[in-house]
């Protein structure tokens, strides 16, 4: 005999319960899955982030602290290089372009930031509008920023996210030149698609400090003159090969300052998130077993409701086996379709997350399902077809005169 037909009866009569059983399992397994997604976005999207900065040197300390400011344009406490070692830094012939990074002023939540010019065109390639500055009141934005090309705007001294322009213009501190933007860079995927870069000597000049060249010089960008070169946090090296690169890391890792591949410090990153990845795996999975047994828990509730249509059946003379096929695909039908939705669900909600971690953080993350979610929805599968056995035995074990009896 064919079950279908009495599972469908069923399905269509308690059509609500239904509906309730197949969301939870489906809640469960969206969540679970777009957190491991979002694991792997982050790699990805931070490693694709890094990717155009060969190597970083800054003042002793954290390299990570040193990779989420240069590279990720997170705020930082470092401490500065000294004056002669950025000079020697910034004119090293071993590197195709060495540039400062110079912080310390915003506008609406920008960051503005010094550099060379030599760093815009690496970062960007050809721009996506207008060119690169050469003077120090121009400006070439990142692909996001909300500057227009041709706008003037007034920095100001720190960091002001979230304002508004009246917010900006009555809280900010404001510094006496005026901006414009001559260039936009194309899209990088990473923090500086926000950023607003500038030459390094205005920035410097800004703050009081020397601009790199002696007065009243307005010179941008290499050779500096150490005379003139105040420390920098951090400065970002591109080099012409892999033995350059090794040479620069030697020559200026020491007691005064550090050298390191991006990678390295990613590579701590991620066994931090390794770590979490192992803890977040292991709360999905207690996630997905409670789920699963609460489903099995209401779905018995729902067979005390189906208990007479299943008495009524076995007085018709259905063998226990039949009985146990109709409670067994009820409960299967289910999960099934929950874990089905799930997957679907996931991959919109890993969309979500990774939009909002992209507003968050800058850095353009690119969600997919792999191999190891699709085990993940697999094995909530197996285990809640193999859970959905219990109300089906617990069904077919009641003999008739008993079941007849209670219900």
């Amino acid at each position: 005999m064919n079950p279908w037909p009495l599972i469908h009866s069923s399905l269509s009569r308690y059509r609500l319960s239904a509906i309730a059983f197949v969301l939870l399992v489906a809640a469960g397994v969206s969540l679970s899955v777009a957190i491991v997604s979002q694991e792997r976005a982050l790699r990805a999207g931070s490693a694709r982030a890094a990717d155009r900065f060969d190597l970083i040197v800054a003042a002793p300390g954290s390299r990570t602290d040193a990779l989420l400011t240069g590279v990720f344009l997170r705020p930082g406490s470092g401490s500065l290089l000294k004056p002669a070692l950025t000079a020697a830094l910034l004119n090293d012939h071993t590197a195709e372009f060495v540039s400062p990074l110079a912080f310390g002023d915003s506008y609406r939540g920008e960051p503005v930031i010094g550099i060379v010019s030599a760093l815009v065109a690496h970062l960007s390639g050809p721009l996506a509008e207008g060119r690169i500055f050469a003077a120090r009141n121009e400006a070439v934005v990142g692909a996001a920023s909300l500057l227009k090309l041709g706008q003037s705007f007034h920095p100001a001294h720190g960091a002001h996210p979230g304002k508004d322009q009246a917010e900006f213009d009555h809280d900010a501190d404001p510094h006496g030149v005026t901006l414009t933007v001559v260039g936009r860079m194309q899209p990088t995927g990473s923090p500086w698609d926000r950023a607003v870069t500038v030459p390094v000597e205005l920035v410097w000049s800004l703050h009081d400090l020397p601009a790199g060249h002696a007065p009243p010089s307005q010179q941008l960008g290499p050779p500096f003159d150490p005379a003139y070169t105040p420390g920098i946090p951090a400065a970002v090296v591109r080099t012409d090969n892999l033995e350059n690169a090794y040479k620069l890391r030697r020559a200026y890792t020491s007691s005064e300052a550090m050298a390191f591949f991006p990678a390295e410090a990613l590579i701590q990153l991620y066994s931090v998130l390794g770590d979490m990845r192992q803890l977040v795996g292991l709360l999905a999975l207690v996630t997905q077993a409670l789920v699963l047994l609460s489903i099995v828990a209401s779905v018995f509730i729902l067979f005390r409701l189906l208990m007479p249509q299943f008495v009524t059946l076995r007085a018709l003379g259905a063998t226990r086996r039949y009985i146990f096929a109709i409670a067994w695909g009820f409960t299967s039908l289910l999960i099934g379709v929950g874990v089905v939705f799930g997957l679907a669900g996931s991959y919109v909600l890993s969309f979500a997350i990774s939009a909002w971690l992209a507003r968050l953080t800058g850095v353009t993350l690119e969600p997919t399902l792999g191999q190891g979610e699709f085990m993940l929805a697999l094995s909530v599968l197996a285990v809640g077809l193999a859970l959905a056995t219990l109300p089906a035995w617990r069904m077919q074990r009641q003999t008739l005169s008993v079941a007849m009896k209670t219900y």
